[in-house]
């Protein structure tokens, strides 16, 4: 009997790991043990990377030193701001530069004095938002600004975009994005990172594969089309025959149904309190009120129209939502995705160096057999 063929290996379990767990039919994420909705809207980004790579929430004073050795890689190697500048001046997408940039982030000195093993993890980590807003402000044709040793990862990163210090509340928000998304089992790039790792290759190599993953529409580049839809309709009363006409055209409505979660997804419900906390105080009050109308509306039209489809609000759609109020636009919503999702890579990578064992998944071949080979003066076309 032939080996069954699973087609993009759906059913199949390449990995046994701790760090992250998901029901699609359950509607459950946990990570490290925590249920998502427990953790990601206290911790701090850095209390997450210390739980995702070490499996131990950290004390106080474990975490300080963390937050001081993360401070300590925010300076950029030389090459990278000239990757960053070449790219700027051709206009490429955020995406694009921060996949060149990355590359070089091996060259960066390790002020802590270890090995470059032992450094490089916190360097990706610690650079990955500093890449982002050099670039972003490289664009406006505005100078990077410096990273401030005072303020932790999410903080940094917002004041690095701006040259201001956030709100509490922003920063809060963009706490619980990067938790929320931080990991989520063995998506397509995380999987790229393992199988790169497994070959014994570098986890900054490993990382930048994942990174080419990310940027395909089918994994990372939904949010901002999401939101696009909502500016569309533009008002409450144009919801409903606006996605009406969209279902009957047989198109696809952005931020709903998933892939794996046939319930909704438990990273919509974490967002959308981080959204409903964040446009108290901050953000358009109008538009979060339409979104949650049209989130509403788009519901019950999928129930309608396509029953038993099981579509649900997915990560999509209040992400777009809670990085809009935080103040981010569009063109930033996948690059920062990856300033979450990267500390899931690495610790996936590391799980995958203590298992040491090569990713060799085989393949069906369908072509022809029995060819014969013919010199080309007797091809004729």
């Amino acid at each position: 009997m032939a080996p069954q063929t699973m087609p993009g290996l759906d059913g199949v379990i390449a990995a046994e790991t701790r760090i992250s767990g998901v029901d699609g039919e359950a509607g459950e994420l946990v990570i490290a043990g925590f249920p998502l909705e427990e953790i990601a809207g206290g911790a701090t980004f850095e209390e997450m990377v210390t739980l995702l790579w070490n499996d131990v929430l950290p004390t106080g004073p474990e975490l300080a030193r963390f937050t001081s050795r993360l401070a300590a890689f925010r300076n950029l190697p030389a090459v990278t701001l000239e990757v960053l500048k070449a790219a700027a001046a051709s206009k490429m997408p955020v995406m694009d530069a921060l996949l060149m940039a990355a590359a070089t982030l091996r060259l960066s000195a390790h002020p802590t004095g270890e090995s470059e093993s032992s450094a490089s993890i916190e360097g990706i980590l610690a650079q990955f938002p500093v890449v982002v807003a050099a670039y972003w402000r490289l664009l406006q044709g505005e100078e990077p600004i410096a990273a401030r040793p005072n303020l932790g990862h999410a903080a940094n990163y917002l004041t690095m975009l701006t040259g201001s210090a956030p709100a509490a509340e922003q920063v809060r928000a963009l706490e619980t994005y990067l938790c929320t998304v931080a990991d989520h089992g063995l998506n397509a790039s995380t999987f790229t990172a393992r199988v790169i790792v497994s070959t014994r290759s570098d986890i900054l190599s490993a990382v930048v594969g994942a990174l080419g993953a990310l940027k395909g529409p089918l994994h990372g580049g939904a949010p901002g089309p999401a939101l696009d839809m909502v500016f569309e309709i533009g008002s409450a009363e144009r919801a409903e025959p606006v996605l009406r006409a969209a279902l009957e055209r047989g198109e696809r409505l952005m931020g709903f149904g998933h892939r794996i979660y046939k319930v909704r997804d438990p990273r919509a419900d974490v967002l959308a309190a981080a959204a409903s906390r964040l446009y108290s105080t901050e953000g358009d009050k109008d538009l979060y009120a339409l979104a949650l109308h049209v989130e509403r509306t788009a519901l019950r039209l999928l129930d309608e129209i396509k029953p038993g489809r099981r579509l649900h609000t997915n990560v999509e759609f209040y992400t777009a939502l809670l990085l809009h109020g935080i103040g981010l636009p569009s063109e930033l919503f996948a690059p920062t995705f990856a300033i979450g999702r990267v500390a899931g890579w690495i610790a996936h990578c590391l799980e995958q160096q203590r298992f040491d064992r090569l990713i060799r998944p085989q393949s069906a071949y369908t072509g022809d057999r029995n060819r014969k080979w013919m010199p080309i003066e007797q091809r004729h076309g």
